[in-house]
């Protein structure tokens, strides 16, 4: 054996197996190192469809894959279990699951979490949907709400249980708002006798002046006309002040809700904490042009974790196509760095467009100059998110159940697998994901 054979090969540690995280490992396919991915979960998501798994249209199995079936014909690759809990940038070591993991190069693609603009106490009430047990857990508060109206005759209590408040006007807020109008308003339609599903009130609260501020105003107008046809009442101007166990509160007005869901703004992981590096008021990290920490050449943060601006100044958004390129633009600086060549120099974010669905027959698309809605926009955005997915089998079941529910407006998922006491929410299994 040669020296150069014996020589152990470079050592690059990804912290995180989202959609920046596998696409920065797929890019080192052909590069001369030894690749470790470390998540805390061993699967991947496809977080833009939870929501359906929350209104009960998919099953997690549909959007998530195991990391080391993803990573298995990859042979410079490997998965590893564990949650990162810090970095130590001197010693060049991950720390994470009670052990040192060693890098040469490392990538923090940890994500987002909820921000509740420092009132943490929300989220005991009003939980986001980050994960695969947010989308059970909210699953489980809605369809104990349908049933605990079925069983009381008190008329206040009553319409509290049939009374879903939804915070943050943004992709996330408006999807869900739709997906539950449907799941009331037609799927449960004709599934109870001492209630009518028909007469559940979903809000939608937006503490800005427009819902889906990211979008043209001509077309945010145009989704709270839609959602407004499909029976959500459309809160702008709408800053939460309060939420607790009986609903939320705006200002000095109170709406009595039994599921509230936050849907309102993002906290980056604590990634620039654990590398002393500078950060924006999300706790995103700063970072080069080429996606790595200033002063840290060997450490890159990509994704949600990342505060990059456009060439216009405006901050690349929070959305899986992003997190892709960054996560490729890394990979490929890096095999360039490992083979001595020049890398592909500043990254820049190409947007590819804004998509939004409000519902059965109604999607936003924004492309361009090119504008969709109505059906032609919801047939576009389900062929979009089709192809984005993992494999063809989940393709095929996505496919199908879109169109089942298309057809017969039926979910399959309504499963509550707990007695919890009266009263008292269900919660997911976090360790099973199931609930």
């Amino acid at each position: 054996m040669t020296a150069a054979s014996a020589a152990p090969r470079h050592r690059v540690v990804i912290v995180g197996a989202g959609f920046g995280g596998l696409e920065a490992a797929r890019a080192l396919a052909r590069a001369p190192a030894e690749v470790t991915v470390v998540d805390k979960r061993n699967f991947h998501l496809f977080q833009p469809l939870l929501y359906q798994v929350a209104t009960a249209a998919l099953a997690p199995g549909d959007i998530a894959w195991p990391i080391r079936g993803l990573l298995s014909r990859q042979r410079n690759a490997r998965a590893l279990l564990a949650e990162a809990t810090g970095v130590d940038p001197d010693r060049r070591e991950v720390q994470a699951g009670g052990r040192a993991i060693p890098y040469d190069t490392l990538v923090l693609a940890t994500g987002a979490t909820h921000a509740y603009f420092g009132h943490a106490e929300w989220e005991k009430h009003a939980p986001g949907l980050k994960t695969v047990s947010d989308a059970l857990e909210l699953r489980e508060r809605m369809l104990l709400a349908f049933e605990r109206a079925e069983t009381t005759a008190d008329p206040a209590a009553r319409a509290r249980e049939q009374t879903i408040a939804i915070v943050g006007g943004g992709a996330t807020g408006v999807e869900l708002a739709g997906a539950v109008a449907e799941l009331a308003h037609h799927t449960l339609a004709e599934e109870f006798h001492a209630i009518d599903p028909r007469d559940t009130r979903i809000v939608l609260v937006e503490a800005g002046p427009r819902l889906l501020s990211a979008f043209p105003e001509r077309l945010s107008e145009k989704t709270r006309r839609a959602l407004e046809a499909r029976g959500v009442e459309v809160m702008t101007d709408a800053a939460v002040t309060g939420s607790g166990p009986r609903g939320i509160e705006i200002g000095e007005r109170t709406i009595e809700a039994a599921t509230v869901i936050w849907a309102a703004g993002v906290q980056a992981s604590p990634a620039a904490r654990w590398l002393g590096a500078e950060a924006d008021r999300a706790g995103r990290a700063q970072v080069a042009p080429d996606l790595s920490v200033p002063g840290r050449p060997e450490v890159f943060v990509i994704g949600d974790t990342a505060a990059v601006a456009r060439p216009d100044g405006r901050p690349t958004p929070g959305i899986a196509p992003a997190a892709k390129q960054m996560g490729a633009h890394v990979g490929r600086t890096i095999a360039a760095r490992l083979a001595g060549r020049p890398g592909p120099g500043p990254f820049r974010y190409r947007h590819q467009g804004d998509l939004a669905t409000i519902g059965r027959n109604a999607a936003i698309v924004s492309v361009g100059r090119v504008e969709l809605t109505g059906f032609a926009g919801w047939l576009f955005w389900s062929v979009a998110h089709i192809l984005f997915l993992i494999g063809f089998r989940s393709r095929l079941i996505v496919g199908f159940n879109w169109l089942w529910s298309y057809l017969t407006h039926r979910r399959g998922y309504r499963l509550i697998t707990r007695s919890p006491a009266p009263g008292s929410p269900a919660r997911a299994d976090p360790a099973t994901g199931e609930a």
